[in-house]
């Protein structure tokens, strides 16, 4: 099938290219959990229970899910039923159910079976909180972290519209002398908190870098701390989020309900 290479078929061609790359392992993950997949169903939807359409192999059952809708349709042959769910959300319905994943086969050079251990493994990566500490600063300096962790950053902040006006990533020394890197999100919005701590842990996951590398912190576009930190720090501006289009309620009520998995929370469930 010719078409334009999705962000999930870059990740699998340098999996390919360097088997033995744990790096281009992880952000092959990333992609694929950061990334609406099309699951294939037996049939349509009907509220919030989904019935994937399972395939068993000699290797065990699978599910099957596309990067397009355009993918899907030209493995089916035609219209067929299918979800649009983002790639942690069907990795966390499949978890402990011994299905595996079949990511786009037969139609892009990105297929790949996944074994159900895949799917325990990315939903645990996802699953993992950070933790809290405390600490005072009392000098910053030039940030020292790897290119794969600031790309990997800068993807996340992308789609973290309107939670934060930006972030601020710099070397910091503590008062108990211990030393690490802090990434402060300027005037984050109220309750985005746990959201952007977790966007930055999952940055680290994906990174392959110790999920304690780096200190996150919330402080407002006028605290004093910040005059000392912006000298050093690298910058990244979160985008804005969109201004939403007028819709009538009642549309706008019936588009929501035909989505399953896009309510946090009603997420779908499967039946199998």
């Amino acid at each position: 099938m010719a078409d334009t290479p999705t962000p999930l078929d870059a990740a699998h061609a340098a999996v390919a290219a360097d088997p033995g790359n744990e790096a281009a392992l992880l952000r092959f993950y990333d992609r694929l959990a950061d990334g609406e997949l099309y699951l294939l169903l037996e049939r349509e939807a009907v509220g919030d229970q989904l019935e994937p359409k399972i395939f068993n192999l000699e290797s065990g059952p699978i599910v099957l899910v596309f990067d397009q809708e355009e993918r899907l349709a030209s493995f089916t042959g035609g219209v067929a039923p299918w979800a649009a769910l983002p790639g942690r959300v069907i990795a966390g319905l499949l978890r402990g159910q011994g299905i595996g994943l079949g990511v786009n086969l037969d139609v892009a050079p990105s297929a790949m079976l996944l074994p159900p251990e895949a799917m325990d493994w990315l939903t645990d990566a996802l699953e993992t909180a950070p933790e809290t500490a405390l600490g005072r600063p009392v000098r910053f300096f030039a940030p020292a972290a790897p290119d794969t962790l600031l790309v990997a950053l800068a993807e996340k902040f992308a789609s973290a519209q309107g939670l934060a006006s930006a972030a601020l990533l710099a070397g910091v020394e503590y008062e108990d002398a211990k030393r690490g890197h802090m990434l402060v999100f300027i005037d984050a919005h109220e309750g985005a908190e746990p959201a952007l701590a977790r966007a930055v842990q999952e940055a680290l996951v994906f990174s392959g870098l110790d999920a304690a590398a780096v200190d996150v912190a919330f402080l407002g576009v006028g605290d004093a701390v910040l005059a000392a930190m912006v000298p050093h720090a690298q910058r990244f501006d979160l985008p804005a989020a969109p201004q939403p289009e007028a819709a009538p309620p009642q549309a706008a009520a019936s588009a929501a309900k035909a989505a399953p998995g896009m309510d946090p929370a009603k997420p779908p469930k499967l039946r199998w």
